[in-house]
């Protein structure tokens, strides 16, 4: 890797130069880019202290993104960042600079590129592995209306484990000839990369090629530094064997590749992307840059400061946390689990830690399995394994199983293997926005034959879930579970198997309103419980626990002994849990009013979750009005009115 630029006798603040448009960035002398770049760099970690964010990835990219608007010209020419969460420093360069410091805050930047946000933002991403294809797709375009402009996609080394990265490598050359990827080799996606791919890529870094080959780089550009462009092209045309590994993979999908060169040479990068811009055949550029560049502990932990919280610029400590997230007890749970059941394995898409499963991999390795970000090769690795007997939990954010959903129909679902899927993040991901709010899985999962699907209002329940996912093995089976802590519950030293279908009527009593709180909005239907209590109101309680087979028995019984029903989930309401009640009870016959609390039919912004509650109306008071509509007056009221 490139040595660190961590200077101990850095300037002051006040001597850095800011630029926060590409035509101010362009008027800045040479000596003053390393300035700049260290100038985005403390703003960076000051800001994201406060904010939390996706701090080492955009440390990696500063000298990148100076360099790319330094030889391009947006928004005429596009950068398509792959997922985009390294788009901070691009953000700063076209005009954002001063609203940095609101990144991922309610009604402030948001955390990845929005084509809303800026006409500089020509993709917006959430997910790795769009970039090279949606890049194609605007140079095809550019091409057939004849425009000049230039189209660079950056990409991460992660994003080379994904199956539409490569669907595109494979139509480039046939497609454009004018084209230009960058590859940001940093050796991490969120965890360290794994697979062959990324050893491919090490070998090209640790290479005795690459030894001195940024010596070389930087000799071979002083040499021409100064000449035209025109003049720099033909000397690097002849040189490019300083640059140049040949016969490499992406040699063979019609691509000329250069690299690798120091990511953090913003003068190399510079020559290099002029260069390479006057180029008429499809380029890739491989860079090796340090993720977390600048800020030692982003440097020493990149996995945690990947994407974190806010945090003490001094030490880069985080709060300590209090009740374990569900995840880490995704984690524990399943690795005690194993280390009773040899048949138990665990995958992941690349995201061991924020799934939780870095305990697993220490105390069970040899059934642990990361496949990459490759969601839909995670999912048919698992049918593959439930075939031959075994238990494998595919462990994937509810939004990332998107990309698998063929194998939930056409490989799980229609086999009916008894893969178990356990979606994190499900319902809203708070202040990382539309792309990674899990909103919608029950919508695509509950129609499908075959799948059982369930949900847990608490930690204790849920680790009785995956005892009873453990134990099912008559197809697929699913929970969904949220991002952070429930209410603290402390799972039971043993876990218990629950019934199939079975929800838990928490109070049967009630005869005026039956309320059903799924999973985390459990605690919501429990503050409406009070409420309309309070207002002289019989309330029944259940805790329905199952999406799918729905308790149809406890359905009927307390539509027919209600007045009214509420149903309450984390998720949109088109197709949610509520649409499922409503649908048997139309089926049934029984018409008994049922009112929801979920999400709208929109793409929800980002935010803290009370904030958008609030705005939403998932709240108890917006259920109580939706309530009450069906009620007569308040009896508390009522009897007050008419006592002597």
């Amino acid at each position: 890797m490139p040595n660190s630029s961590d200077a101990a006798s850095a300037p002051e603040p006040t001597s850095l130069p800011k630029v926060d448009s590409p035509e101010a960035l362009k008027r800045l002398p040479d000596d003053q880019l390393p300035l700049l770049a260290e100038n985005i760099r403390r703003t960076l970690i000051e800001c994201l202290s406060k904010t939390g964010g996706h701090l080492g990835p955009n440390l990696g990219v500063v000298e990148l993104c100076i360099a790319m608007h330094r030889v391009f010209n947006t928004p005429a020419d596009k950068f398509v960042f792959d997922v985009s969460h390294q788009g901070y420093v691009h953000k700063m360069l076209t005009g954002r600079w001063d609203q940095i410091h609101t990144i991922r805050q309610y009604e402030g930047l948001n955390g990845f590129l929005l084509r809303t946000e800026s006409e500089h933002d020509c993709y917006g991403a959430g997910h790795a592995g769009t970039a090279l294809s949606a890049a194609l797709g605007m140079a095809a375009a550019r091409d057939l209306i004849e425009e000049d402009s230039h189209v660079v996609a950056v990409a991460g080394d992660a994003a080379f484990t994904c199956g539409p990265t490569f669907e595109a490598l494979n139509n480039i050359a046939h497609t454009t000839k004018k084209f230009i990827v960058v590859l940001n080799d940093n050796e991490w996606s969120i965890d360290r990369n794994v697979g062959a791919i990324a050893k491919y890529f090490h070998a090209l870094q640790t290479s005795s090629t690459y030894d001195h080959l940024h010596d070389k780089a930087a000799e071979f550009v002083e040499r021409v530094a100064g000449r035209s462009i025109r003049d720099f092209a033909g000397k690097m045309e002849r040189g490019a064997k300083n640059l140049l590994f040949p016969n490499v993979l992406f040699e063979k999908f019609g691509m000329h590749y250069y690299g690798p060169i120091d990511g953090h040479d913003i003068h190399v990068l510079v020559k290099t992307l002029e260069f390479l811009k006057e180029q008429d055949e499809p380029v890739l550029l491989h860079i090796i840059t340090e993720k977390g560049r600048g800020y030692e502990p982003a440097k020493g932990n990149p996995m945690k400061f990947h994407g974190l919280g806010p945090y003490k610029t001094e030490t880069g400590e985080t709060p300590s946390g209090g009740t374990p997230t569900f995840s880490q007890i995704y984690g524990k749970t399943l690795a005690d689990f194993a280390e009773k059941d040899e048949k138990i394995a665990a995958i992941t898409a690349a995201m061991p830690n924020g799934t939780g499963l870095v305990e697993f991999q220490k105390r069970v390795p040899d059934r642990y399995y990361d496949v990459g970000i490759a969601e839909e090769h995670a999912a048919l690795f698992a049918c593959g394994m439930a075939t031959r007997g075994l238990r494998p939990f595919l462990t994937i954010y509810s939004t990332f199983f998107q990309r698998a959903y063929d194998m939930a129909i056409h490989d799980m679902g229609i086999q009916e293997l008894p893969v178990r899927l356990c979606m994190d993040r499900a319902g809203l991901s708070g202040d990382d926005g539309p792309t990674h709010h899990g909103l919608f899985d029950i919508g695509y999962l509950r129609h499908i034959p075959n799948w059982v699907f369930m949900q847990a209002k608490d930690e204790d329940e849920y680790a009785d879930m995956l005892w009873t996912m453990a134990n099912y093995d008559d197809g697929p089976i699913a929970i969904r579970y949220p991002r952070g802590a429930g209410t603290g519950a402390e799972p039971k030293a043993e876990p218990q198997l629950l019934e199939i279908g079975k929800a838990e009527v928490v109070d049967g009593e009630g005869t005026d309103v039956a309320l059903l709180g799924l999973g985390n909005l459990f605690e919501m239907a429990e503050e409406t419980k009070a409420r309309l209590e309070a207002e002289g109101y019989s309330v029944s309680l259940i805790n329905p626990r199952w999406i799918k087979p729905l308790d149809t028995d406890c359905l009927e019984k307390f539509a027919r002994q209600c007045t009214v029903l509420c149903t309450f989930e984390d998720h949109v309401l088109q197709n949610g849990f509520g649409a499922a009640v409503i649908e048997h009870l139309h089926d049934a016959g029984i018409h008994t009013p049922v009112e929801r609390i979920g999400w709208p039919d929109q793409f929800i912004e980002h935010g803290k979750p009370d904030i958008l509650r609030e705005k939403h109306g998932l709240t108890a008071d917006a259920a109580v009005e939706k309530i009450s509509r069906h009620l007569p007056a308040s009896k508390t009221r009522t009897a007050e009115a008419v006592t002597p």
